[in-house]
């Protein structure tokens, strides 16, 4: 399974609809702010995200996206899927199916990556953004009131730490 950073950037944006679910709509300006995103690109993710039903837009003064449905009903598998596709290593299950009956000789390697498509899933399918919600931010992940960056100190972090931050899942596209 791979998650792309498009994907990535998807999930951080909805966490935080999720964090303010009972506030109302927040600007496209204000999700890219407190998640650090580049905001041209999280208005196509939006954009994404609110055809596939998931968020809301809300016109006027007081307007942005807010959470279509509940947290608790938005699964982690939904999102990625929309965004990233199959959660399989190689094309979707039903792919990795026909490997396994087709190739006697790779059978058992495709019937692994099988069971961790099947495993990765299942744990998808079982989390909803309430549930990461609950779990809470790691201690000191978050900075106090007051110790908030400027803008221009976070995204020079951001970009210091963007080649590392999860190397084996953030990969770019076509990786």
């Amino acid at each position: 399974m791979k998650i792309s950073q498009k994907g990535l950037y998807a999930l951080q944006a909805m966490m935080l609809l999720t964090r303010r679910y009972t506030q109302g709509a927040i600007r496209i300006r204000d999700i890219a702010y407190e998640e650090n995103l580049p905001e041209k690109f999280l208005e196509l993710i939006l954009l994404e995200l609110k055809n596939a039903r998931m968020v809301e837009s809300v016109r006027g003064a007081k307007g942005g996206y807010r959470l279509r449905r509940a947290p608790s009903e938005i699964r982690l598998s939904e999102i990625i899927r929309l965004i990233d596709g199959p959660l399989a290593p190689f094309g979707d299950a039903d792919q990795l199916r026909t490997l396994i009956d087709r190739d006697a000789d790779h059978r058992a390697l495709y019937q692994v990556f099988l069971e961790v498509r099947d495993a990765a899933a299942r744990i998808l399918e079982n989390t909803t953004l309430a549930d990461l919600i609950s779990r809470g931010p790691a201690a000191g992940s978050r900075p106090k009131t007051g110790e908030r960056k400027s803008v221009k100190s976070k995204r020079k972090t951001a970009k210091k730490a963007e080649s590392n931050v999860l190397p084996m899942l953030a990969q770019g596209e076509g990786a």
